[in-house]
C-alpha cells in the first residue's frame, strides 16, 4: 500500500476536541482504503469547520481544499429529490400524481400505476439498479419506462434504483417545463448559495475538479450515461455540501417555497428494517449503534429488493434522527449524514472510491463523539 503525505488545513478557532475527533476517525482512511485525497467538513451548532487531506490528484499533486471539486455520485439524489419537492411546493404536481402525466408513453402501462412518490423512494414496483446497455440514451428512456414490467405492487418493496429516481426526475422537470440542469441550478444551487455546485463544471472552475482514482490509482472521471444528471451527476465541494446540511439542520432560515422544498425531504414514507426512506434522505433514530447504521447502508440495501412498509400517515421525524445518503462514481467516494436536534453534522468526499462501511463508520464516529462531548468543549 503507498503511503501518501497528509496535508492538513484546518478552520479558525477550531475546538482542539473536535479536530482530535476527525483525526481519529477520517485521516486513518487515506492509508487504510489507499485514497489520494478527502476533504471532511463539520458543521456543529451553525459553525463549519473544514479538515483537508491529501491530494486533489496524484499526477499534479495539488491539496485538498474545501474549494476542492468533487463527484457526489448519488448524494446528487438529494438535490433530484429537492427538486420535486420544489414543483409539488410551487404547484407544478404532486407527488400523487402518476409517471404518465408527464411522460404519456407511461400512460396505461404497469409502471404508471405508481405515484411519482413511489419512484422517489424506490417503492414503484421493482425497477433495476441501473439501467440496461440497450438503453443508451435519455431519448431511449420513455420507451424503457413504457415496457417494463413491474414485477411487485407499488409501495410493497423498495428497490434502490437510478431508473426510478431518473424517471422522477424526468417527469419533475417535464412538469415544471425546462432542463433538469437549468432547473437545479435556478431552483437550488442558486438560491442555497451552492456557487461550486455543477452538474457539468464549468471551464473556470476546471482547475478545482479533483481526478478520481481507480483501484489501480488510474485517474478517472464520470463518464456520460442515461439520466446521469438525475442519478449521480453533480459535483460540489465539502463547503457547498456543508452548506446543503446546514440548510437541512435549521430550514427555518429559509424563506417560503425553499423551506418547503427542504422540510417535505425530511418526511418519512417507508419503512425498511431499522431505516425511514424518505424522499431523498434516509432516516434512523438517534443516538443509535453503528450496526444499524452499516445495515441499513449496506449491499443488501443497495442490490436486492426489500420489503417497505407505508407509514400511513407520512410521518416527520418523532425525535432526535440521523439522516445520511451514500454517493459514488468510478472514482469518487461522498457520504453526508447530520443530526437536526444536535446541530451537527458531517460530509465526507474523497477522490477514491473506497468501501462504503468505512465512511459510514467514519461518519457515525465522528457524530457520536460530537454529541457525547461537546457540552465539555
Amino acid at each position: 500500500m503507498a503511503i501518501w503525505t497528509v496535508c492538513v488545513s484546518l478552520s479558525v478557532a477550531q475546538p482542539a476536541a473536535l479536530a482530535d475527533i476527525v483525526e481519529r476517525h477520517a485521516a486513518p482512511l487515506l492509508d487504510e482504503h489507499d485514497v489520494p485525497g478527502l476533504a471532511v467538513a463539520v458543521t456543529v451548532g451553525g459553525e463549519a469547520y473544514f479538515f483537508n487531506y491529501g491530494v486533489a490528484s496524484l499526477e499534479g499533486g495539488e491539496p485538498v481544499t474545501e474549494n476542492t471539486i468533487f463527484e457526489i455520485g448519488s448524494v446528487s439524489k438529494i438535490f433530484t429529490s429537492m427538486l420535486g419537492t420544489y414543483a409539488e411546493a410551487t404547484g407544478a404536481l404532486s407527488l400523487t400524481d402518476h409517471p404518465g402525466r408527464y411522460v404519456p408513453e407511461l400512460s396505461g402501462r404497469p409502471l404508471d400505476e405508481a405515484t411519482l412518490l413511489n419512484l422517489a423512494t424506490y417503492t414503484a414496483g421493482g425497477l433495476p439498479l441501473q439501467f440496461p446497455a440497450t438503453v443508451g440514451t435519455n431519448a431511449d428512456a420513455p420507451n424503457f419506462y413504457a415496457d417494463f414490467e413491474t414485477t411487485a405492487e407499488p409501495g410493497q418493496q423498495r428497490r434502490y434504483s437510478n431508473p426510478s429516481i431518473g424517471l422522477f426526475g424526468f417527469a419533475t422537470a417535464r412538469a415544471l417545463d425546462d432542463t433538469f440542469s437549468n432547473l437545479v441550478q435556478q431552483a437550488l444551487f442558486g438560491p442555497l448559495g451552492l456557487d461550486d455546485s455543477f452538474i457539468a463544471v464549468p471551464a473556470e472552475a476546471m482547475d478545482r475538479y479533483a481526478w478520481g482514482h481507480d483501484r489501480d490509482n488510474n485517474a478517472i472521471r464520470v463518464n456520460p450515461g442515461v439520466l446521469d444528471a438525475e442519478a449521480y451527476g453533480v459535483k460540489s465541494t465539502s463547503a457547498d455540501m456543508i452548506r446543503l446540511v446546514e440548510a437541512h439542520i435549521r430550514p427555518d432560515t429559509l424563506d417560503g417555497v425553499l423551506r418547503q422544498t427542504v422540510e417535505a425531504t425530511q418526511i418519512g414514507y417507508f419503512r425498511v428494517g431499522t431505516m425511514v426512506q424518505g424522499i431523498g434522505w434516509e432516516q434512523y433514530p438517534f443516538p443509535l449503534p453503528l450496526d444499524d447504521l452499516l445495515a441499513g447502508n449496506s449491499q443488501t440495501m443497495a442490490m436486492e429488493p426489500n420489503a417497505a412498509s407505508e407509514l400511513v400517515p407520512p410521518q416527520m421525524a418523532s425525535g432526535p434522527t440521523l439522516f445520511n445518503k451514500t454517493g459514488s462514481t468510478g472514482g469518487f467516494g461522498a457520504y453526508v449524514a447530520f443530526v437536526p436536534a444536535e446541530e451537527i453534522g458531517v460530509v465526507i468526499l474523497a477522490n477514491k472510491n473506497y468501501p462504503i462501511p468505512a465512511r459510514v463508520t467514519a461518519a457515525h464516529g465522528i457524530l457520536t463523539e460530537i454529541a457525547e462531548t461537546r457540552a465539555a468543549w
